[in-house]
């Protein structure tokens, strides 16, 4: 009627709608964290899920969701109190210590020897500590977010109660390239399991490791350390650098062993990347080093924080979409699964 191809017409009403979802995407990116959390959050949980529905048997499904939960929340709650109350006193302890004259004067004394970390902690001493107060009431405002502690179990409970009627619904509204969107989707699904898993075991062994040794070393404050250290873990690049840093600032604040702290860090950070996260980590899930640090430093730009944590899972998801295009590209009528 206007003069345009069908075809023109069918394209430009496909850019238009995606242009459209980006838009509503980046409107709502906020609530989509929440819900990529809370998917996330239902990954670490749906193995032990999957081993109790199994077991029990389909008819079962609420009963085995509900004594997943028991089981986790106990689990935390246990762990969280046995090592919640130490980690406490350590970070009290450390809080009166940096507060001591006596502390300032070793400080000073570095100064006064030349060493560079002394120095630079000497002439923004008195600025750390007047900032304590102020840093403090910033933690207890952020402490306003921690309704998301709720939020998100509440929203895994529902992914993994309705997740395959979820997928079963969207499948049905596929009339073209159903059997390709249902292997992808299946992929998909293996790869952030195999992720997930990994990235909480290499959290829980960078606290074990850490207790054990630092405390071994003699270092104040290990337990502190090593719980500041587990969740840093799960943002890749940045908060493993980041727990270095404040173990090692630590250390030196303390006068203890720096250079076998150091050591003990790299040979550590080695033995993860190099041994224990490919160990861990599948060919669907593992990505090149500098693949990895670019998407750090581009989900900075877009995201922050935020932009970091899922730049991994994205870029995996990403390269896992890539090569299942190109696969079927080669052999479309035949099924593959992303090694």
């Amino acid at each position: 009627m206007l003069g345009i191809e069908p075809k023109t017409a069918q394209r430009t009403w496909t850019v238009a709608a995606v242009l459209l979802l980006l838009l509503i995407v980046y409107l709502v990116r906020q609530t989509l964290f929440v819900f990529i959390i809370a998917l996330m959050f239902a990954y670490l949980l749906y193995p032990l899920f999957d081993a109790i529905d199994r077991r029990l048997g389909s008819r079962h499904h609420a009963a085995a969701l509900a004594i997943t939960y028991i089981l986790v929340l106990s689990l935390l709650a246990g762990f969280g109190f046995y090592i919640g109350n130490h980690v406490a006193d350590e970070a009290s302890q450390f809080a009166v210590q940096i507060r001591k004259p006596g502390f300032a004067d070793q400080v000073r004394q570095w100064q006064i020897l030349n060493i560079p970390v002394g120095t630079q902690i000497f002439s923004h001493y008195s600025d750390i500590v007047g900032r304590l107060p102020g840093a403090t009431l910033k933690v207890l405002a952020a402490s306003t977010n921690l309704i998301y502690l709720v939020i998100v179990p509440i929203l895994s409970f529902f992914i993994l109660k309705d997740g395959r009627q979820i997928r079963d619904s969207f499948l049905e509204m596929l009339n073209h390239n159903r059997q390709a969107v249902e292997d992808t989707l299946y992929d998909a699904h293996t790869l952030l399991l195999q992720y997930m898993r990994a990235l909480l075991t290499l959290c829980l062994a960078t606290l074990l490791v850490f207790s054990i040794v630092l405390s071994l070393m003699g270092i104040p404050y290990a337990s502190l350390l090593a719980a500041v250290a587990f969740p840093l873990e799960f943002i890749p690049l940045v908060g493993p650098l980041t727990a270095a840093a404040l173990i090692v600032s630590v250390t030196v604040l303390t006068g203890s062993h720096v250079l076998w702290v150091i050591i003990f860090l790299g040979v550590y950070r080695m033995f993860q990347d190099y041994v224990l996260s490919p160990h861990l980590m599948s060919k669907g899930v593992e990505l090149h080093p500098l693949l990895v640090i670019f998407g750090v430093f581009a989900g900075e730009e877009i995201g922050g924080v935020k932009g970091v944590f899922l730049s991994v899972p994205v870029l995996a998801l990403l390269r896992l979409l890539y090569f299942r295009l190109r696969r079927n590209k080669i052999v479309p009528t035949q099924r593959v699964r992303v090694e």
